[in-house]
């Protein structure tokens, strides 16, 4: 059945044709949303759809979210992450847009353009009223140095200004590519700036975080640009700043609540725009392509680049680690079912040149393996950590330069009480096929592929030719097959790949011929 998409709000022609070029597409805007989204597999939203944790368990069919911006303020990530649906949004397509926007507030509000156009327009010339002030060798804070931060930091140093940032969460070589001065804490920012913009993420420890203390904080005469999240002023804090003169103006894009009707508005020292950052053609048609290419990448099963609820990598990252994810996946199925899908604590080492690289959607990955038909609701890529926390299970990483006899591999532990299982894999030859390389600490060598008999015996003389012939009798054709043993005349185990299903009684009869163990493993085409 193709795959229905709602798109609820206008984005550009551009991503509304890609998607109707995959799939069924109803653009409506008006159908009472609680009625109609249970119909669709993805919806695209902008800024004026909430989606809320009740319409979003409504949604029984939905896959995908994808929201045509860079927020996603106005869905319940939670509720979605939980259902196992992924949120999606443009990170990138309102970048320069909001950057450029930034900087003609800066300016606007260092020169009072927008007052002195308005006087003019009513007929006053008044020079003198509306003297401004240069920003070079004026010091700009950046609070928050993310992917926008950044764009205006370049941009205002290209206007002489001297650019100081904080973010914890960048490195410091970022702060030294571009030429700006990293600072410890926000106190730090407020000391050294003439001009503030703010850039930070909304969270709850950011909401109305730049209020009274913070303006106590800064120099007098401060100003500050907030294109980026109304809530992160305290706007009534603000109004009383300007008003006594400690903040000597300010420029807003964005407000607590839009539209915005307050008092703000009556201060000749307020610049203020109806959220216009990102309203550019350019950034609009940006949005809708991206988002749309992040539906189809969703609906068809491929890697979401722009998930906010999946571990984002970069693209030299992702081109490394990306042919193991299918290996990983199947190493973490492979693991849960050899310990009968008892599990305290996974770990995921990653060995040789992958551990240069960002792992994190290998752990992922191995999760989406491990709980695949061993949850009570469809598993994915989105939801498998969160699973995993609700089971109470620990899940840790590690990395080690150093391999013994292999270039690159995944290696996974399961715990559970004194019981342990370890599967470790890599991949072969130029199209990366997934192989197998340890398990239940037998080494061996062989390709994974959807259906996997595991015997675990006595090493003695003839095994291999009764299992080949019993296979033969139930007319099971064996496509592989491997042996390890961990010493001479110690256990032995052997693998193999087989092209059809065993019956239960053949799996019974080599249980039955003295075998430790025999059981089938179903991975399936990708293994979950």
């Amino acid at each position: 059945m193709t795959a229905r998409v709602l798109v609820r709000e206008e984005i550009s022609d551009a991503g509304v044709d890609l998607l109707r070029s995959r799939f069924d597409v109803d653009v409506d805007s008006d159908s009472p949303l609680e009625e109609i989204v249970a119909q669709y597999d993805a919806i695209v939203v902008r800024s004026a759809t909430t989606l809320t944790a009740d319409l979003i368990d409504r949604a029984e069919r939905l896959k995908v979210i994808g929201r045509a911006g860079v927020g996603v303020d106005n869905v319940d990530v939670e509720a979605a992450t939980r259902r196992g649906i992924i949120v999606a949004n443009a990170p990138d397509s309102t970048v320069v847009s909001a950057a450029e926007h930034t900087i003609g507030l800066l300016v606007a509000l260092a020169r009072n353009i927008p007052q002195a156009h308005a006087a003019l327009k009513q007929g006053r010339w008044e020079r003198s009223a509306y003297g401004g002030i240069e920003l070079a060798d004026k010091t700009l804070a950046v609070l928050g140095f993310g992917r926008i931060g950044q764009q205006v930091a370049r941009r205002a140093l290209g206007l002489g200004m001297r650019v100081v940032a904080y973010d914890p969460y960048v490195a410091g070589d970022r702060f030294r590519e571009l030429g700006v001065e990293p600072v410890e804490t926000q106190e730090d920012a407020y000391a050294a700036a003439d001009f503030i913009t703010l850039h930070l993420p909304l969270t709850p420890e950011t909401r109305g975080s730049i209020g009274a203390a913070a303006f106590a904080a800064m120099r007098p005469g401060v100003r500050i640009v907030n294109a980026a999240r109304g809530p992160l002023l305290d706007e009534e804090a603000l109004f009383e700043a300007l008003r006594a003169g400690r903040v000597a103006g300010a420029a807003l894009d964005v407000f607590g609540e839009e539209p915005y009707s307050g008092p703000l508005l009556e201060l000749d020292n307020v610049v203020v725009t109806p959220h216009l950052a990102a309203s550019t053609g350019e950034a609009q048609d940006r949005a809708g392509v991206i988002v749309a290419e992040q539906i189809v990448a969703a609906l068809d099963g491929g890697l979401v680049t722009n998930a906010v609820n999946i571990p984002i990598v970069g693209a030299e990252d992702l081109e490394v680690v990306g042919p193991y994810l299918p290996l990983a996946s199947r190493l973490g199925r492979i693991a849960m079912e050899l310990a009968d899908g008892a599990a305290e604590e996974i770990v995921i080492t990653v060995y040789g040149g992958l551990a240069d690289y960002d792992s994190r959607l290998l752990t992922v990955a191995v999760l989406n393996g491990a709980f695949q038909g061993r949850a009570d609701r469809p598993v994915n890529y989105v939801n498998a950590p969160l699973i995993a926390a609700e089971h109470g299970i620990e899940v840790r990483e590690e990395r080690s330069h150093t391999t013994r006899d292999y270039t690159d591999l995944v290696f996974v532990e399961l715990r559970a009480g004194d019981r342990l299982v370890q599967v470790a894999g890599t991949t072969i030859g130029s199209d990366d096929r997934p192989w197998l390389i340890n398990i239940l600490g037998f080494e061996i060598d062989l390709e994974l592929a959807p259906r996997i008999v595991l015997c675990r015996y006595d090493d003695i003389p003839g095994v291999i030719g009764r299992v080949g012939t019993m296979f033969g009798e139930a007319g099971i054709n064996i496509a592989g097959m491997t042996v390890s043993r961990s010493r001479q005349s110690g256990k032995a185990l052997m693998a193999l790949t087989v092209d059809s299903a065993p019956p239960p009684e053949l799996v019974e009869r080599l249980r039955g011929e003295g075998f430790d163990d025999a059981r089938v493993l179903e991975l399936g085409p990708t293994g979950g």
